[in-house]
């Protein structure tokens, strides 16, 4: 009997043995070289593909999805969002589309937190001041920052990985509160003693900290904007492991470097890759590449979901991970 073997294009180097169990399973073109697909080479890669294996950092517009061949019948993604592609275009060419998720929200949890402790206590300028030679010995005034425990920690977007930020800072003594579309169940509540504010003004007025935990839609772009920045406490920080577009970049670095918040912890931007030159410059924020999920476990079992929805495709039933209207 001859297994069917469909035609998959992966636009990303993947971990070895993912690249190796798609191998041995599909018809697959890698790209080894881990070069950025450009755009015309997406367009190929589109109308040659039956399954196509993006990143979250493959932009997928309608016009590609219009030029794809009748025989691109499912678009894999490696990674959880799916603002990278236009959605609404796949659905009408009938194109399915999966994702990863679930995997990658303790590694991101972990990040979160791990910029929530580092912002405040200002860690990354002590590690600077040490390898520059700088530091002269403990002082009683000596790199001081803010403690954490009993501050109140405001998480926008209480899905699963803003849930796991709130039971990792339940652990350090943070007061949590949360905003989200939907009221999580009164159980969950319970269990982290998280209290919901239905107005997103209001929370962010009484926070000590915020962290971005919510997806990139056409509702969130630029939910924290200028005024909205303008609501935060003066000593307040902000996190974001979600997506750079969800805050207005320039009016982030206005308020940072007028002092009207006090710091931030980013580990996405707008305009990915490119940064902001102002905000390399301020000394109160710690800037990371989109590392947030970047684990080797992390990414063998995004790798993983993805084989996993291939095949089940491959096998006549519906994907696991299969992205539906209701997520937009």
């Amino acid at each position: 009997m001859t297994i069917r073997k469909p035609k998959v294009i992966v636009t990303r180097k993947l971990p070895d043995i993912i690249e190796t169990r798609m191998m041995e399973l599909f018809d697959c073109e890698l790209n080894l070289a881990d070069d950025a697909f450009t755009r015309d080479q997406m367009l190929d890669a589109v109308k040659r593909a039956e399954i196509l294996v993006p990143t979250v950092t493959d932009r997928i517009d309608r016009d590609i999805i219009n030029a794809a061949g009748e025989n691109l019948k499912m678009i894999a993604s490696f990674g959880t969002g799916v603002d990278h592609l236009d959605f609404p275009a796949t659905r009408k060419k009938g194109i399915i589309v999966t994702n990863t998720p679930d995997v990658l929200t303790e590694d991101t949890a972990d990040m979160t937190m791990a910029l929530i402790l580092a912002v405040p206590r200002r860690l990354v300028e002590g590690e600077q001041l040490v390898r520059d030679g700088k530091w002269t010995g403990w002082s009683p005034t000596g790199m001081l920052g803010h403690r954490i425990w009993g501050k109140r920690l405001g998480i926008i977007g209480m899905g699963r990985i803003g849930t796991a930020v709130a039971r990792r800072a339940k652990g350090f003594g943070l007061s949590v509160h949360y905003h989200n579309r939907n009221r999580v169940p009164e159980e969950v509540e319970k269990d982290l003693e998280a209290t919901f504010w239905s107005s997103l003004d209001q929370m962010i007025a009484h926070m000590d900290i915020l962290s971005i935990n919510c997806p990139h839609t056409p509702a969130t772009y630029h939910l924290l904007n200028s005024r909205r920045l303008g609501l935060m406490k003066s000593h307040a920080y902000i996190v974001n492991t979600s997506r750079g577009e969800v805050i207005d970049e320039a009016a982030l670095v206005k308020s940072l470097s007028q002092n009207q918040i006090a710091g931030a912890g980013l580990d996405v931007y707008e305009k990915e890759p490119e940064i902001n030159p102002k905000l390399i410059k301020l000394s109160n924020v710690v800037l990371l590449p989109h590392m947030g999920s970047a684990t080797i476990e992390g990414r063998i079992a995004m790798g993983e979901r993805v084989i996993i929805n291939i095949k089940t495709w491959v096998d006549g039933h519906n994907p696991p991970d299969r992205v539906i209207d209701t997520m937009f």
